[in-house]
């Protein structure tokens, strides 16, 4: 009698744990995780949009050169990626060497996983622009409407170090289609470096988010990660602001700038609403 009470109530338990795993994700997304957009759909055919990423598939820390599998967080691409896609748009990946795009294999985790990383999990022709990236140095910028930098933590390696991504952030600036710039979380270290024709730094003066240093450290690699978009952002003058949560992986924020050409994102949860506000403005 006794064993059998002791086997249901392990029965009972493995069950209830059973059932919270399955309830993971909507748990997170409840709390703020990946939120929904809403509002009005754009259709911008004819319209073509650039997604910068890392190339940077290690999370080393300062003078080493091994560590954990990192990369691009893939809600930070797939999200704009479908959502200009399905908006008419022809939608090209560049990086900053080329080539195949380190993902973060954190991104593809059952309680992380978007409906759009889903999406891109059977998607072919997804797969293979990120398998075939264009190089940023070769990339013709000139060509695109939108030109939106993804995160996640190998994007603190390489974006804000790379004179190539400041100089074309600099060239979509004052080119003749006037593109909207984007950086979401970690991507927004991809704009710290550009410069104006002046020689000053492009974004100072502008409101601007990223991911804050709060994040960053409650995530456990403030220490780890060479560049942190909180600081830099501060550093190249831009007006900062971000908002906090419990665990501000879990907050939100979204900027744009005076002049509508600079959208940035706080973090992984910034991405559709900060894509489908850049349809709305290049509309």
């Amino acid at each position: 009698m006794k064993n059998r009470k002791i086997l249901t109530g392990l029965a009972v338990l493995v069950g209830l744990i059973g059932v919270l795993f399955l309830s993971l994700p909507t748990i997170l997304h409840k709390s703020g995780l990946h939120p929904e957009y809403t509002g009005p759909l754009i259709d911008l055919p004819g319209k073509r949009a650039l997604i910068v990423t890392t190339s940077h598939g290690v999370l080393s820390a300062p003078g080493e050169t091994e560590g954990d599998v990192t990369g691009l967080l893939s809600s930070e691409m797939t999200h704009p990626y479908y959502a200009f896609l399905d908006g008419g748009m022809e939608v090209d990946l560049a990086s900053i060497q080329g080539g195949e795009i380190p993902m973060d294999p954190t991104s593809f985790f059952y309680m992380i996983k978007s409906p759009e990383d889903e999406r891109y999990l059977n998607d072919a022709v997804a797969q293979a622009k990120v398998k075939n990236s264009i190089p940023i140095a070769e990339v013709d910028i000139d060509q695109y409407d939108i030109v939106f930098i993804s995160g996640g933590f190998g994007a603190a390696y390489d974006l804000a170090q790379s004179p190539a991504l400041a100089d074309k952030v600099s060239e979509a600036y004052y080119g003749d289609k006037r593109a909207i710039i984007a950086g979401v979380c970690h991507g927004a270290l991809g704009l710290v470096s550009a410069r104006d024709t002046d020689g000053n730094l492009l974004i100072k003066g502008r409101r601007m988010t990223g991911v804050s240093d709060k994040q960053i450290k409650e995530l456990g690699v403030y220490s780890i990660t060479p560049k942190h978009p909180d600081t830099e952002l501060r550093k190249a003058g831009a007006l900062y602001e971000s908002q906090t949560a419990f665990r501000d992986f879990f907050a939100a924020h979204m900027t744009v700038d005076e002049e509508r050409r600079f959208v940035t994102g706080q973090n992984q949860n910034s991405g559709l609403e900060m894509a489908h506000t850049i349809m709305k403005i290049l509309r």
